[in-house]
């Protein structure tokens, strides 16, 4: 077993308090009474509203008249639906925040309990404009209660709102959920094609945080704990979407891959997140980094190679097969693009791309250090047939 780094301190950080089981979304009135939240802003997004799980959810703990609705979460939060929920906060005199859905509609309840409770732009508080320490006093008190097996943002401490044309990352402790109800029973009725490319948003999370060089050997037992439940459920979630156990792996991996946060993420996200703001292109941020994955696993297997065989392991695979290749094959299988190309991504972006990326806060923590000229490599790499 390798010997990690003994000098130096880690900082480690298990803040928010996770109810996780089916039938935990029926809690939220008890948690609403423990934070003493009187009128909530109902934070989701329409297609989530429409299956009709927020409105049974909020009904259940709330009275009709009791919570405010935002309901127009896009796809990727925007700095102007942020803008508009907070108004819709402050109008409706709430007290707190309900945030279900998936990554977006969370997210973008992190900025609402920002803005509502720090002064300024929000484009202050990025972590590139040095905002994660302006900062400084607990945000709105919000539940989130996810219904994608994803982002695990409802035990994140950050938040990827577009802002001017970019996808920037919003950081700190202040910003974790209050209370996070994981009931595996909401993801029922995700559609195969979300499952799938929601899973692979947490199987990532899940090799990145592992990958990382930074030192904290908790998070990396909970993240190889995740790519074993990932990479052994995804499949029978994608195919068979009422099956109990696969879905309850696969929220658990997702939450898992967030609580591994702090340990950094790397060079997939670093791409990612530019590729994510790009006009006119709402590219969904799991399915991009499924596509580039391989690129970046084969970029960095040389600086990480004993946590390589550790994958292997958790994956299930032999200790000489390819895991770039291994990834694409179950991409394919899962019926998710071959390519940035078969997702509309024009080949003339990537340059731009490959520079957003070399800025990006996920690039300082990749398993081995990488330029630009790096980052269009494998763009380019990652175009597809």
């Amino acid at each position: 077993m390798p010997i990690a780094t003994i000098d130096g301190i880690a900082t480690i950080r298990y803040l928010t308090s996770v109810s996780f089981g089916f039938g935990a979304a029926s809690l939220l009135r008890e948690m609403l009474e423990a934070l003493s939240i009187a009128r909530p802003l109902a934070v989701t997004d329409q297609g989530v509203r429409a299956t009709g799980i927020a409105d049974e959810v909020i009904a259940s703990a709330c009275g009709p008249e009791q919570a405010v609705w935002f309901d127009r979460s896009p796809p990727n939060p925007t700095e102007a639906a942020v803008l508009e929920a907070t108004e819709a906060f402050r109008a409706g005199g709430c007290d707190g925040i309900v945030a279900i859905g998936g990554g977006s509609s969370i997210d973008l309840a992190k900025g609402v309990g920002l803005l509502a409770t720090h002064g300024g732009a929000l484009i202050d508080y990025a972590a590139v404009n040095g905002g994660i320490d302006r900062i400084t006093d607990r945000a709105v008190r919000t539940v989130a209660i996810p219904t994608t097996a994803g982002t695990g943002s409802e035990v994140g401490r950050a938040a990827m709102i577009n802002v001017g044309g970019r996808k920037l990352d919003f950081m700190s402790q202040h910003l974790l959920p209050a209370r996070a109800l994981c009931d595996p029973a909401l993801t029922f009725g995700l559609p195969p094609y979300l499952t799938a490319a929601t899973g692979m948003d947490a199987l990532t999370h899940c090799i990145e945080t592992y990958l990382s060089p930074l030192v904290n050997p908790s998070a990396e037992a909970i993240a190889i704990d995740g790519v074993e439940r990932a990479a052994g459920w995804i499949q029978e979630a994608t195919t068979n979407g009422a099956s109990r156990p696969a879905r309850w792996n696969m929220l658990m991996a997702s939450m898992e891959g967030a609580l591994t946060f702090q340990k950094g993420l790397g060079a997939v996200h670093a791409m990612a997140h530019p590729l994510g703001a790009l006009d006119g292109l709402p590219l969904h941020h799991g399915t991009l980094n499924a596509v580039l994955l391989p690129a970046v696993l084969r970029f960095n297997e040389t600086a990480a190679a004993e946590k390589y065989e550790r994958l292997r392991r958790a994956i299930g695979t032999g200790p000489d097969d390819d895991l770039p290749d291994w990834v694409a094959n179950l991409n394919a299988r899962l019926g998710l693009p071959q390519g940035l190309a078969a997702m509309g991504v024009p080949p003339d972006v990537l340059p731009r791309i490959a520079e957003h990326a070399e800025q990006d806060p996920a690039t300082e923590t990749n398993a081995r250090p990488v330029t630009r000229a790096d980052f269009e490599q494998m763009l380019r790499d990652s175009v597809g047939p």
